[in-house]
């Protein structure tokens, strides 16, 4: 889909210097920029590519100054703030490119499976017994839908997501490749042969509205009740979520997180790469903590930040790392002092 300078500065409000009629058809970064892309400018850092660009369309900062003329090829629209702009028109072009509608063949939807208006469902597609799709859902080939499942609008279900039975999913959510929604939460009690006796897992998982949910993640279904993403909430790839966990509103996991059964994790909480949560504990709002740490109790304070395995408080774990590192020298120190006193 083709786009001209003119149509881009109504939408941005942008103002423009060069050909109102040249045509972009895809974005570039500025210094890899091609004929009939569309780049950006918002660092002055960087305005030393602005004049060699051979983007055809290039939006900037109205503050920026240029010393020289660009390439004549090249049509400048000013905005108040060039990284908002080209992020808004980064999030057109991802609808435009995902805006498929239709049901592909084969598929498979179940007859009392009811879906909304202008939705996609890819080859290969199950869809359950009784489930509920709301308009404009794309769900794209391999994915597997279970009975019951309920799915608001605008949500998006990339190849091979799997949602198992009875699970919830609200609106404008996202969730990339080979994720997995509802599987069996961990739950084993051993007996007297000593071996294990499966606990039936009977709960659900209940995704809250604008989620974000990465390739390869799993999240377990509760043993009885929910499993709780709430609001706003972003998970990266690799993450493994327990059952009965509840992660609060606009709180972010980075790849390789973890977090065990029954745990309650705030709002506003930020896990690093690789960290893990113990199970039947809870984190307080606003809590930051770093990667590849463990906590194995809870975070009473809201806004702390953590680090180490056993995590505790940054500045305590930057002091006794200090001192960790210098463990082979205090060493040494002991020990010429031990024969010191032998002497």
């Amino acid at each position: 889909m083709e786009f001209s300078a003119k149509q881009i500065a109504t939408l941005l409000n942008g103002t423009i210097e060069g050909n109102e009629n040249q045509m972009i058809s895809n974005l570039s970064k500025i210094e890899d920029g091609i004929t009939g892309t569309l780049s950006f400018l918002a660092n002055t850092i960087y305005t030393s590519h602005v004049y060699e660009t051979n983007a055809s369309i290039v939006i900037l900062n109205k503050t920026i100054t240029l010393d020289k003329p660009v390439k004549p090829t090249c049509t400048l629209i000013r905005v108040d703030d060039a990284y908002t702009s080209f992020a808004k028109l980064l999030e057109m072009y991802n609808l435009t490119k995902f805006n498929k509608i239709g049901i592909e063949q084969p598929s498979f939807i179940s007859a009392n499976a009811k879906h909304g208006e202008d939705c996609y469902i890819g080859a290969f597609a199950y869809i359950g017994e009784n489930v509920k799709i709301g308009n404009n859902v794309k769900i794209y080939p391999h994915c597997y839908i279970g009975d019951n499942v309920s799915i608001g609008n605008n949500c998006i279900l990339f190849s091979g997501v799997k949602v198992y039975h009875d699970c919830l999913i609200g609106n404008s959510c996202t969730i990339h490749a080979s994720t997995v929604i509802g599987s069996d939460g961990f739950g084993f009690a051993p007996n007297t042969d000593n071996n294990y006796t499966k606990v039936p897992q009977i709960g659900n998982v209940i995704i809250e509205d604008h989620v974000e949910i990465g390739s390869n993640t799993s999240i377990d279904r509760a043993t009885m009740g929910s499993t709780i993403i709430r609001k706003g909430a972003k998970l990266d790839n690799l993450i493994q979520i327990a059952h009965n966990v509840e992660i609060g509103e606009n709180t972010v996991l980075a790849g390789g997180a973890f977090v065990a059964g029954s745990s309650k994790i705030g709002k506003n909480v930020m896990m690093g790469g690789q960290a893990g949560v113990v199970g039947h504990i809870k984190i307080a709002d606003g809590v930051k903590i770093a990667g590849q740490s463990g906590v194995g109790s809870n975070i009473d304070k809201e806004g702390e930040i953590v680090q180490g395995s056993p995590a505790f408080a940054i500045g305590e774990y930057k002091r006794s790392y200090v001192l960790f590192r210098s463990l082979q020298k205090l060493n040494d120190r002991i020990r010429n002092l031990e024969k010191e006193i032998k002497k």
